[in-house]
């Protein structure tokens, strides 16, 4: 038996919204909700490619949305990290 949990939220590979900005709502999901606290790395693409079941590019594009979004910053060697969000901030999922 695999001591790996699966994900909680499932991600629709039919869907019209593309795998990268599903996969970067959920991850906005859980640094709005504090699972992923400011300051505190974000799982690494490898990690959220076999998480999730997606490629590890789309793990890249979904870091690369968040960056975008202001939700993360990512230092050369060391990872991403959640920034901290100002409290009447909320993100906006990608149109």
């Amino acid at each position: 038996m695999s001591d790996k949990a699966a994900p909680k939220t499932q991600l629709d590979p039919v869907s019209a919204r593309p795998l990268y900005v599903q996969l970067a709502d959920v991850i906005a999901g859980k640094i709005s909700s504090g699972e992923l606290a400011p300051d505190r790395p974000i799982p690494s693409e490898n990690h959220l490619a076999d998480e999730y079941g997606v490629a590890r590019l789309t793990a890249r594009r979904a870091a690369q949305e968040l960056r975008e979004r202001g939700l993360i910053v990512t230092v050369r060697g060391k990872g991403s990290f959640v920034l901290e969000q100002p409290a009447d901030d909320t993100p906006k999922p990608s149109e």
